[in-house]
């Protein structure tokens, strides 16, 4: 029986949470229960333990439901009709050898870790996964290798990117709170960024995949499959489809920089830069250069687009199942129960903020959720500190807030539904390379802080 509804004890809250998630993995991979129906049932055990108002449990759920789903649901589904058609035209094959010819077999998992570092500094990690995804699997089908020395380089470049690099969410929030330059952070974060990726990419995924066999699988093995256009379009034609979307979005960051808001040319840049826009206006192309342009009929796109989108529901289900967690967590006052004990820390302020977002992170799940508490966390702790470089604080929490990623995270759900991996398998992939993501940024950001 469960308390009566009295309100928990910060170390209450924080014993309820770690029951919670253990008592998560135990349903799924003990009892095989649906990852789906075990989140709202964590969720709803978090709600009633912490004391929550029992009208605020479904709310608070159904909120996350939302903000997690209504920037990725779109994103999603256009996506993975985009990446049916790049591996129906056979454009994916295209890219893949063409890879191949240019950085070789053995440095293919270094090469996808850079287009996909560099790919996500504008877009964000859920459109990175459906636009690179497929070309990882081509590359694994056309050269044996397993898919995860691919897909996890790629994953931890588009990381790397999402937590460190303005404009994401996450950096951009706590530029805000505690007044940090967005120039300067941009520079440190791709200076910490891109040795990070770098290491934790390629090189711990060279550790880590060999111990962990994956089959190919899951939605990334749906979007990729055997083409079936009676000829493949060129390789440049078939690039420029594919990074259409980041190209768009990169247009609307350049309007926002050099033009006024007011100015009808930033609007409409703004309209078709943003993600959802981006995306439909790629598919759109995609019917021609990947359709109509390689032989596919219109009976044949229609198909595609219909059938690659239904293993993408279960996975929009378990996303937003996995941000109703979060949210619920949040709400109860386990992520001000975190804070509240990272602040009692006596340990410099950059290692500080390190903790906070990493607590957080593991908390709440959430990466933007944990930057952003962390950094109004670290506020009045800066403001009597006048010597903190703030740009390297920023990086700091959003180092921190990519850490140890979990069951409680709709990113944790998304990479592993995408790789068809069990929970267990992903544990000892992803969680790995995100820990080690953390664990080697706040080394290069203390490094730097050193010498600047």
């Amino acid at each position: 029986m469960l308390p009566s509804l009295a309100v928990l004890s910060p170390n209450g809250l924080l014993g309820l949470a770690a029951v919670a998630i253990v008592g998560l993995i135990v349903l799924i991979a003990r009892f095989k229960c649906n990852a789906f129906v075990a989140l709202i049932l964590a969720a709803l055990f978090v709600g009633l333990g912490s004391g929550m108002p029992l009208s605020a449990i479904a709310s608070s759920f159904e909120a996350g439901v939302a903000r997690t789903l209504g920037g990725l649901a779109m994103i999603i589904g256009l996506g993975t009709v985009l990446g049916k058609l790049l591996s129906e035209s056979g454009a994916a094959a295209v890219i893949a050898r063409t890879m191949v010819g240019w950085f070789g077999e053995k440095k293919l998992d270094y090469a996808i870790m850079l287009v996909a570092f560099v790919v996500g500094i504008s877009v964000f990690f859920g459109v990175g996964i459906v636009l690179l995804g497929p070309i990882a699997f081509m590359l694994a089908r056309e050269t044996g290798m397993p898919i995860l020395r691919l897909a996890l380089p790629l994953a931890a470049g588009l990381s790397v990117a999402h937590g460190l690099i303005p404009p994401h969410p996450g950096p951009m929030a706590a530029i805000s709170v505690i007044g940090a330059d967005t120039g300067k952070t941009i520079l440190y974060s791709i200076l910490v960024g891109l040795p990070t990726a770098l290491i934790t990419g390629p090189l711990l995924t060279r550790l880590v995949a060999p111990h962990v066999p994956v089959e190919i699988g899951g939605l990334g093995a749906e979007s990729s499959g055997k083409a079936e256009a009676p000829r493949p379009p060129g390789f440049a034609i078939s690039l420029f489809t594919m990074l259409l979307p980041v190209l768009l979005m990169l247009l609307a960051s350049a309007a926002d920089i050099m033009l006024p808001k007011e100015d009808p040319i930033r609007q409409w840049a703004d309209l078709i830069g943003s993600p959802t826009i981006a995306m439909l206006i790629a598919v759109l192309v995609s019917f021609w250069t990947f359709g109509h342009h390689c032989g596919l009929t219109g009976s044949q796109i229609l198909r595609f687009s219909e059938v690659c989108l239904a293993p993408a529901a279960s996975i929009l289900l378990v996303i937003g199942a996995g941000g109703g967690f979060s949210k619920v967590l949040d709400a109860s006052g386990v992520g001000a129960a975190i804070g509240d004990m990272g602040k009692s820390l006596a340990v410099s302020p950059l290692l500080l903020g390190w903790i906070i977002a990493g607590l957080l992170r593991i908390a709440v799940g959430s990466a933007t959720v944990a930057v952003t508490t962390a950094a109004g966390l670290m506020a009045p702790v800066i403001a009597g500190n006048p010597t903190v470089n703030k740009e390297l604080l920023v990086l700091s929490m959003g180092a921190g807030s990519l850490i140890l990623s979990h069951v409680n995270d709709s990113g944790f759900w998304f990479v592993k539904e995408y790789l068809g991996m069990t929970v267990q398998q992903t544990l000892k992939t992803w969680t790995v390379v995100e820990t080690g993501i953390a664990i080697i940024a706040i080394i290069f950001i203390l490094l730097v802080n050193a010498v600047i």
